[in-house]
């Protein structure tokens, strides 16, 4: 499209109004402070023609999308933790066998073979660590939010117990 097309022909696919509308925001609002009401958001849908309904059901969906955002992140951190937790048990277990190795016949040989055989495990954990997308991953993620999400239950089920006993 040119700059000399008259206004009235110019159409767009509702993909492209939205990567239009989300860039002139975007530009309006490049401080990071400026945040916008629910009032607000209620005129731009409405000057948008977007039924408030829709836009209760747009607010809820963004809300679970973030939801799973965090527990994405929460995941991810739990992920690295464990990480670092077992390549610093790595690092204490080597260094006792490379230390015991320097004392014993002043230099640094068999020691270097338990390095590499313990090496093995721990870069297969690093690889699946931090490999952030596909098959496995969802699958870990979905394992660890079951499991994060049953002790949730418990823990509420359990509290709401001992309050009826505290009662």
């Amino acid at each position: 499209m040119t700059a000399f097309e008259p206004q009235s022909i110019r159409s767009y696919s509702q993909e492209d109004v939205q990567q239009i509308l989300h860039l002139a925001i975007a530009r309006q609002a490049d401080d990071k402070d400026t945040e916008f009401s629910y009032e607000h958001i209620l005129e731009i849908a409405a000057e948008l023609e977007i039924s408030p309904e829709s836009l209760k059901l747009a607010e809820r969906d963004w809300v679970l999308q973030q939801g799973q955002v965090q527990q994405r992140k929460a995941f991810d951190g739990y992920r690295i933790r464990r990480f670092q937790k077992r390549l610093s048990k790595y690092a204490i277990f080597n260094g006792f066998f490379i230390l015991l190795n320097l004392i014993t016949s002043g230099g640094i040989s068999w020691s270097l073979y338990i390095l590499l055989f313990c090496g093995l495990p721990v870069a297969f954990d690093a690889w699946n660590t931090f490999q952030m997308k596909g098959e496995e991953y969802e699958m870990a993620f979905q394992k660890w939010n079951r499991k994060h999400e049953i002790k949730k239950t418990i823990s509420t089920v359990l509290n709401k117990w001992f309050k009826v006993l505290q009662a």
